[in-house]
């Protein structure tokens, strides 16, 4: 396990490496930071010198290595617009798109499985053509469009539930951090944004589940437990069903990690006061600093999250030798 971690903690520092050198390298082509900051009233002469008391006229080698150092220290530069660091303003906004990852996540995990595992055992029904027809559709259907769709029919015609902002939030243990989960308006105001995320991987998950357990179902030691005469329901979801988790659990893994980026459309369709929605804008004010810290946040939450993966899988499945030793 020990000789496991080193290998993957090595792995991730060198991806982040990677991360840091490319979100570092755009900042140059999103256009003139001082066009935000400064206006057009501003002389050149005092562009220029803005410019040098910034840094911005040094080379590229310069400027990442004083960008790495800072950033070894915890400070990943100071938002131009906000005038704090970029690392306080990405934490202030990330607790609103944490929510709808994980309501999101909740809605994903609570209907894939037992729709892809009633489509597998049933592959023939008029139910499972419904579900398999409706993953078809979702699959094509752009997130933004689902959004809007679901804004129109449930806040427009129906008026049964908001069709924007984060509703009323309170304060978890005293963290500083603000969340909507433990109020009805917050939860009222979480419903459609996390439908609206789910739908991205809703459909994969579900076809997903569904191969997974077709594949463990035609499996020479299903055909045995068959013919030990065990009961079906103990075959289909006490051995089949486990089975059928380990490749689910590694996707699934991974990909609830990636909602965390693909929440930038959501939340803007939604107006959602989240990292995605606060990356856009960052993007609209060429604030580069904060830019770069959001694509670093980002990069570091698919790391940590393949990393949990990869341990989780090789505890689940004993196949797997994640222990440095022979088997």
């Amino acid at each position: 396990m020990f000789t496991f971690l080193v290998k993957r903690l090595f792995q991730a520092l060198i991806v982040m490496f990677v991360i840091s050198l490319v979100a570092f390298s755009i900042q140059d082509n999103l256009g003139d930071p001082l066009r935000e900051l400064v206006g057009q009233s501003v002389s050149e002469a005092e562009r220029q010198a803005l410019r040098d008391e910034l840094g911005l006229n040094d080379p590229f080698t310069v400027k990442y290595s004083r960008f790495v150092v800072n950033a070894l220290h915890g400070d990943l530069g100071t938002s131009y617009f906000f005038k704090k660091p970029a690392t306080e303003v990405i934490l202030d906004k990330l607790a609103a798109t944490l929510e709808l990852v994980f309501g999101a996540t909740i809605i994903i995990i609570f209907l894939s499985i037992p729709l892809g595992v009633y489509s597998a055992i049933h592959p023939k029904s008029f139910l499972t053509k419904i579900i398999m027809g409706f993953s078809s559709v979702g699959i094509s259907i752009p997130v933004f469009l689902t959004a809007i769709m679901l804004m129109y029919v449930f806040s427009i015609e129906l008026g049964w539930l908001p069709s924007y902002g984060r509703g009323e939030t309170v304060e978890v243990l005293g963290t500083g951090w603000q969340s909507g989960l433990f109020t009805l308006d917050g939860l009222a105001h979480l419903v459609l944004p996390c439908v609206s995320l789910a739908s991205i991987m809703l459909p994969l998950f579900i076809r997903l589940v569904r191969s997974e357990m077709l594949e463990v179902l035609g499996s020479e030691y299903i055909k045995f437990c068959k013919a030990k005469g065990l009961a079906t329901n103990k075959i289909y979801y006490q051995h089949a069903l486990k089975n059928t988790m380990l490749p689910v659990l590694t996707v699934g893994g991974v990909q609830i990690g990636t909602m965390v980026a693909y929440t930038i459309l959501t939340e803007t369709v939604f107006q959602w006061p989240g990292t995605g929605f606060l990356f856009l804008e960052a993007i609209n004010r060429v604030d580069t600093p904060l830019i770069t810290a959001y694509v670093i946040f980002v990069g570091l939450i698919f790391v940590v999250t393949n990393t949990i993966v990869d341990l989780l899988y090789g505890l689940v499945n004993p196949t797997v030798n994640i222990t440095g030793k022979g088997a």
